[in-house]
């Protein structure tokens, strides 16, 4: 086993688990096993189509250009390019998901801690997140032998109890197909591929940093793809388990209450720490990373250099505050369109880019353009 997979690559796909398992990847599974029933199974092969494969192919992408998401953007052309990066790292940063994890995070803990307010909540989980990704080069040994463990540890216990007591299946309305076309649009939503384009990048940049002097650009690129291969096992399996969990125990539950509540009925009050501990763990280490990666842009790409990356990390941190306090519901108001319109593009984006280092194929400004025209139609129509 350690001659296929070494201490490194393990360690490094521990880390980029733990990266992409935020809390939305909680409730996601736990919500399809509601809405699937019997047809759980189906249901969550849709789930694993596009938040664990298709997050593999921005992770792959990006080895093929080097963790380098200039370059990999950069095929649109400079401007466009530009522009591109900047709409993924507000997305991913401290416009939406680094202060929707935060609201997700309040609104699972608050019922442990009552007298704590949303603001004070926020400003604690950010400066701990602060602290945390201070020292960049930590962030892979941090999140892959202590955050990762611990979170793994709290959804093994849960899963194992509830696959061992399970009750019965809800019943249906939805086809087979009906239940896979909507979980594979629910795992649209967790934005995972996002997640893998940048984290690739800084991954990449670790282990370069971090690697043996002897070891080539080759080894190391061996070494990420072993290690997305690794989470992409472990989120397979995670999402199997909590979606089963749904089916069996999810009866009358929804929102981001579902995990708190599943998780209690399984293991009665006693499990509280348990619950806690879990959701703050998927919480706190994806944020980390997003805030490594939304400070090295502020410092590399906005300031040129002349931040450097506390004060670049200070700012993310300090940004993640102001949509943080407006609460759970309101970002996901505005934060729908955003993404509905430019997360297929993302997507065409990565393919070409995957078709060009594989098979030559150039396109990639048309299908980009034709992508987006679809997607604000398709949104225009459905929504307005």
């Amino acid at each position: 086993m350690n001659k296929i997979f070494s201490s490194r690559a393990i360690t490094t796909g521990l880390a980029i688990f733990s990266m992409l398992f935020g809390s939305g990847n909680l409730i996601f599974p736990l919500m399809i096993g509601l809405q699937a029933g019997p047809h759980t199974g189906i249901a969550v092969t849709g789930l694993i189509l596009t938040a664990v494969l298709l997050p593999l192919l921005g992770l792959v992408s990006m080895i093929f250009f080097d963790g380098n998401y200039h370059k990999f953007f950069g095929r649109l052309g400079k401007g466009t390019g530009s522009f591109m990066i900047l709409y993924c790292m507000l997305i991913i940063g401290p416009l939406i998901v680094m202060p929707r994890i935060v609201t997700v995070a309040f609104s699972m803990t608050q019922p442990f801690v009552p007298a704590l307010s949303l603001t004070w909540f926020s400003i604690i989980f950010m400066g701990i997140t602060f602290a945390a990704a201070y020292r960049r080069n930590n962030i892979v040994e941090i999140l892959g032998k202590v955050v990762t463990p611990l979170l793994l540890i709290s959804l093994s216990i849960i899963i194992a109890k509830g696959i061992l007591g399970h009750g019965y299946y809800l019943p249906t309305t939805k086809t087979m197909l009906d239940n896979f076309v909507s979980s594979a649009l629910t795992g649209y939503k967790t934005l995972d591929l996002l997640g893998t384009i940048f984290f690739g990048a800084i991954i990449l940049e670790i282990l370069r940093d971090t690697s043996p002097e002897k070891e080539s650009p080759h080894q190391r690129a061996i070494v990420t793809l072993k290690s997305g291969l690794i989470s992409a096992v472990l989120l397979g399996l995670v999402y199997v388990g909590l979606s089963f969990l749904g089916a069996w125990y999810g009866s009358g539950l929804a929102g981001d209450t579902i995990f708190a509540g599943v998780a209690l009925r399984i293991m009665g009050h006693g499990g509280a720490l348990v619950v806690a501990t879990a959701v703050l763990m998927a919480c706190f280490s994806t944020v980390i990373a997003l805030a490594a990666v939304f400070a090295e842009y502020i410092d590399r790409d906005l300031s040129r250099n002349r931040l450097g990356y506390t004060a670049s990390l200070a700012i993310g941190t300090i940004a993640t505050l102001i949509p943080a306090h407006l609460g759970l519901a309101a970002i996901l108001n505005f934060s729908e369109p955003i993404i509905m319109v430019g997360y297929p593009v993302i997507i065409a984006i990565t393919v070409c880019n995957l078709a060009y280092k594989l098979w030559g194929f150039r396109f990639i400004k048309i299908p980009a353009f034709l992508t987006l025209v679809g997607s604000t139609a398709h949104y225009w129509m459905t929504h307005v």
